[in-house]
């Protein structure tokens, strides 16, 4: 509902004359309103949350709403003259009680002194005329003043035995009026709507206070019935706000427990020093702040004071987190600023021809590069991109001067064309470990042969690698062993070409590569955990990520074995 809606629907109540006749549409209006205005406000607080998680600098503080003030203005406007209505109610009331009381006692002395049947008949007609005209009196004297009239009625019917059949007519229909009325009570026990029975049990004992007498046999019975049954209604509403207020302090509680929480993780931001401990302390908040959203109201007051709490807790705790990765920041520029002057030493080399000496030179930018560490994720993939591109210009260089000399090396591609047959001979033997010594004298081999003419080293190597892979598949061996021993192979197979530095450098970049993809893999999981309600669909789809998580970090360990298997070219 707009917040219009809520204005149009207040005026609209509001312009009625009678303001006691809409006192109830008007509170439930002001109750679904302030609803309303709570959930915005806990919506607003929420959205807020979200965007302080994601780092952006907004305020928490929530906006005055001009519509609420506007609805306070007209519902103080109907308090006004719903108090002067009340107001002249009473004095109605009063004066309804003064007529009432006299016709009391006017009614007493026909009972007690009028021995004239039809005279007396004639002036309990006038009395009961002018009793009914009578208007409502306050309520703490309805009950005694009825009960005091109706006894009189009694009285005088009882009184009055030429009457007696009438009379006993009209006992018999009350009576009935009465049932209707008790059975309309005791249907208000199955209605679920709590605004209906309050509304409705009120129009039934007003109907039971205006129906008269029954008859003396049957009074007590049907009174005992009919007030237990309004018990019972009014238990049931009285235990339903008990249970609201009820859930409202459980609330309360349970905020007041994150509130805890998230002051003793506050505490200890100044004991992180390192990334992984704001992930980790970050990880610690969010999930207080998620389970915070998940928590229901608590009472009004209470839940807007706790809240500024909450929120100033998380303000210097995401604060704190800000300053800190400003000053990594700074850190990780200086080491991009140290990176970069490797990169312009690099370059002034890049075009040398003085192999052997460059070669070592570039090998000693590539080591400081290495021992520099990590520039952060905004730095580290372009300066290493702009770094490998001018050591490869050297090496591609250094190998194309190189390859003009193969020329000199026919004999070695004859004798690595030799083995290349000899490997398409050899047949795999069913003992294991025999077969792997073949294999790997095979690259030994392979290995220790020189270089062959730079035309025909792809298609050799190509030759050599398909071989060797064909005959490592035929090893009889599965899983992790498997795969072990074929990644040996490889990297063996590797060292065997041409441009062994450059492959295995690269086969290290990829592996590397796969870690980080993993590693972001893990983070993106974890934050996918802060979502998950405790429900049993999302319980099952909980351990789902969380068996997604440690099968990737397996894959992270494996992946750096592999990459201590490879040597340093």
């Amino acid at each position: 509902m707009e917040n219009n809606t809520f204005l149009e629907e207040l005026a609209n109540l509001v312009a009625n004359e009678n303001a006691l006749s809409v006192s109830r549409e008007v509170n439930e209006l002001k109750t679904r309103f302030e609803d309303f205005i709570l959930e915005e406000e806990r919506k607003f607080q929420v959205k807020q949350l979200e965007a302080k998680e994601r780092g952006e600098n907004v305020s928490l503080e929530i906006a005055p709403n001009p519509i609420k003030d506007e609805f306070y203005t007209i519902y103080n406007q109907y308090k006004e003259k719903r108090n002067k209505s009340i107001a002249d109610k009473n004095a109605a009331q009063e004066e309804c009680l003064r007529q009432k009381r006299a016709l009391i006692t006017k009614l007493k002395a026909v009972v007690e002194n009028e021995e004239n049947i039809g005279a007396a008949f004639g002036e309990y007609k006038s009395i009961h005329e002018e009793w009914k005209k009578v208007g409502d009196i306050p309520r703490d004297k309805r009950d005694k003043v009825q009960a005091e009239y109706s006894r009189l009625l009694e009285d005088f019917f009882y009184n009055m035995k030429i009457y007696r059949e009438l009379k006993e007519h009209d006992l018999h229909r009350n009576q009935q009026v009465k049932e209707e009325i008790v059975t309309n009570v005791k249907a208000l026990l199955e209605v679920s709507s709590i605004k209906e029975v309050e509304k409705n049990i009120k129009i039934y004992q007003n109907e039971w206070e205006g129906t008269g007498p029954v008859d003396r046999d049957k009074w007590e019975t049907l009174k005992k019935e009919y007030l237990d049954n309004v018990r019972l209604i009014y238990e049931r509403i009285n235990k339903h706000y008990d249970e609201k207020r009820a859930i409202q302090q459980e609330n309360l509680e349970k905020k007041e427990l994150l509130l805890t929480k998230i002051k003793a993780l506050v505490e200890l931001v100044d004991s992180n020093k390192t990334t992984k401990d704001w992930e980790k302390s970050t990880a610690e908040v969010l999930e207080v702040q998620k389970a915070w959203k998940e928590v229901g109201f608590a009472p009004k007051k209470e839940n807007e004071e706790i809240w500024k709490s909450f929120r100033a807790e998380c303000d210097i705790f995401f604060d704190s987190k800000k300053a800190f990765y400003e000053v990594l920041r700074s850190e990780f520029d200086k080491l991009a600023e140290q990176k970069q002057k490797l990169i312009d030493q690099a370059s002034e080399l890049k075009d040398s021809t003085d192999w052997k000496n460059t070669t070592e030179k570039i090998i000693q930018l590539q080591k400081r590069w290495k021992s520099i560490g990590n520039a952060g994720q905004k730095n580290e993939q372009r300066l290493w991109k702009d770094f490998r591109a001018v050591c490869d210009h050297f090496f591609n260089a250094k190998s194309e001067f190189y390859a003009e000399k193969d020329k000199e090396n026919e004999g070695n591609l004859e004798l690595k064309k030799a083995l290349i047959t000899e490997m398409e001979s050899y047949k795999i033997p069913t003992d294991k470990e025999e077969a792997l010594a073949v294999l790997n004298s095979f690259s030994n081999k392979f290995n220790a042969i020189g270089h062959v003419p730079l035309a025909s080293k792809d298609e050799v190597f190509k030759a050599y690698k398909t071989v060797l892979d064909k005959l490592y598949g035929e090893l009889n061996i599965e899983g992790e062993e498997k795969e072990k021993i074929l990644f040996e192979a490889r990297i063996n197979t590797l060292k065997a070409s041409p441009i062994a530095a450059k492959l295995l450098d690269k086969e290290k970049v990829e592996l590397k590569k796969k870690i980080e993809e993993l590693k972001g893999t893990i983070t993106q999981y974890e934050n996918n955990l802060g979502f998950f309600a405790n429900s049993k669909g999302a319980n099952a789809l909980k351990e789902d990520v969380e068996k997604k998580i440690e099968h990737s970090k397996t894959k992270i360990q494996e992946i750096k074995r592999k990459l201590k298997l490879i040597p340093n070219e």
